[in-house]
């Protein structure tokens, strides 16, 4: 059986989706609200125990991504949960799967990637202890409703719908963006493979930001709204490391990145 945390948002519904209703369970939120707490094991012991057997999964979904809502907030949903709920689940034979971000290698001076990353370390330490944990660290998604306002994607969308200009960095920025559900697809192979560690869920094929701002203001035939290097670049950046697809997902097929996004932006505005 697979438990869904967090089963409302992009990336837990299209897991959900990969499964027959029969084999997938969605936590309501009300049920898991209270396990970022120190004292939550017992709860979770609580509701586990009668309904899990040894092999089956939990998906740890749910998550905070917006860095300026407080490192404190972030902790408690993107560490302390996951956490809490590998330490309870795990002495029952359950495997625990939880998302990060490929960033957790790269970013320092985020409060949002250290999250991930302190959680991806605990995950590590606990695979070398030889429990049945995966830590997954995705790209930017797409796909499967709105992009957050905040993000890269959501901005534009803002832009082109208001007819606004979009200012922006250079754009040498490096960046893989991948359609959810064929993130959802590669996740169930990992989980069907018994893939256990930390992976980070690559295609290797990366598009600078500027490329998919000129793609996507191209499309809507919006080109003059667009501000390329009307903003400085950050000073903490991916603007050369490319991630290679892991060889236990080479025969993942993950759709081509501007055409994705183009039509994806062309549904949305």
């Amino acid at each position: 059986m697979m438990y869904v945390i967090g089963s409302r948002g992009r990336l837990g519904q299209a897991i959900c989706n990969r499964y027959a209703p029969a084999d997938v369970v969605q936590l309501e939120r009300g049920a898991y609200a209270g396990w970022c707490a120190a004292d939550a094991r017992a709860h979770i012991e609580a509701y586990f125990a009668p309904r899990v057997q040894p092999g089956d999964v939990v998906f740890v979904c749910s998550g905070l991504l917006d860095p300026a809502l407080g490192r404190e907030a972030l902790e408690a949903v993107n560490l302390d949960l996951p956490r809490n709920l590998i330490e309870a689940l795990v002495p029952m034979g359950v495997q625990v799967v939880t998302f990060g971000t490929v960033m957790e290698e790269i970013l320092t001076a985020n409060p949002y990637v250290d999250s991930k990353r302190r959680l991806g370390d605990y995950v590590a330490e606990q695979h070398r202890l030889g429990a049945p944990v995966t830590h997954v660290r995705i790209h930017t998604l797409y796909g499967g409703g709105e992009p957050s306002p905040f993000m890269f994607l959501g901005l534009i969308a803002k832009a082109l719908r208001s007819d606004a200009r979009f200012a922006m960095t250079s754009g040498r920025q490096l960046r893989e963006y991948h359609h959810v559900d064929d993130d959802a697809a590669a996740i169930y192979q990992l989980v069907d493979k018994r893939v256990h560690g930390v992976l980070a869920l690559s295609h290797g094929r990366p598009v600078t930001l500027a490329a998919l701002a000129q793609s996507v203001f191209a499309a809507a035939d919006k080109p003059d709204l667009l501000g390329l290097g009307e903003l400085a670049d950050p000073p903490q950046e991916n603007f050369e490391h490319i991630f290679s697809q892991p060889q236990v997902l080479a025969d993942c097929i993950f759709r081509d990145t501007l055409a994705g996004v183009n039509d994806y932006m062309k549904a949305l505005v």
